[in-house]
């Protein structure tokens, strides 16, 4: 049964760059959100992505093993499905587990809700959020319904946003609309420390920080239900 075990964990790091570690303190799951989100259409073979069909039966079995403690999640996305970046980020949002997101290199465009959805959110010194309102490529019907969609769409984000950060939403809309940051686009590249200091992120800090902060959490609920940690194996 162990070595099946052991096999399984090995397949799902290769394959989804997923995979749990297990010490003394308890067991982790360790998730990666990285180049571009993969929605309904698949992206070309040459570019990196992060398959939202892949993710999401990975954070329902999270949520439902007695096993795992709690959730990292290591991001570093260009952005790419607005839709499912958003389903990805609701799952996350909703699970009682602890869970946590740590920024690494880049988290920008719908890789800022996703960031925002854990329950704490760390970024990496070096690392930067890219905010800017909602793009679509290829043809687009110039009508009024179009415009509307689009507003529905920049408001599904502002408000997940909103909702699981500290963010104030005048701000966000403020840095979303900047004409001065980017060459070519309207929209604000934020530092770590300005994410921090707008609210998107809770602190800046680094793997160990990220570590020590689930473990902490997952050791309160367990005690909270009596539990004691499964021994590492």
């Amino acid at each position: 049964m162990s070595d099946c075990k052991d096999q399984s964990e090995r397949e799902q790091e290769r394959d989804f760059g997923a995979v749990t570690t297990h010490s003394a303190r308890g067991n982790l799951h360790c998730i990666t959100i990285i180049g571009t989100i993969e929605g309904h259409q698949e992206s070309p073979e040459s570019t990196k992505t992060t398959k939202y069909e892949h993710v999401l039966p990975q954070l329902a079995a999270i949520e439902e093993s007695d096993s795992i403690d709690g959730l990292l999640i290591l991001l570093n996305t260009a952005g790419g499905d607005v839709e499912a970046g958003l389903a990805i980020a609701e799952l996350i949002a909703g699970m009682k587990k602890p869970t946590l997101s740590l920024v690494l290199g880049g988290g920008h465009s719908i890789g800022i809700p996703l960031a925002v959805a854990a329950q704490r959110t760390l970024i990496a010194p070096s690392a930067s959020m890219m905010l800017h309102p909602v793009r679509i490529s290829g043809t687009v019907i110039g009508a009024p319904q179009t415009y509307e969609y689009f507003r529905q769409i920049q408001s599904r984000i502002t408000q997940f946003i909103v909702a699981n950060s500290s963010v104030r939403e005048e701000d966000l809309n403020r840095h979303m609309m900047e004409t001065g940051e980017l060459a070519s686009d309207v929209g604000t590249v934020l530092g770590a420390q300005q994410a921090v200091e707008l609210g998107l992120c809770d602190a800046i800090g680094t793997l160990h920080d990220a570590l020590a902060w689930l473990h902490e959490e997952a050791d309160k609920q367990r005690n909270s239900h009596g539990q004691a940690p499964d021994s590492a194996e």
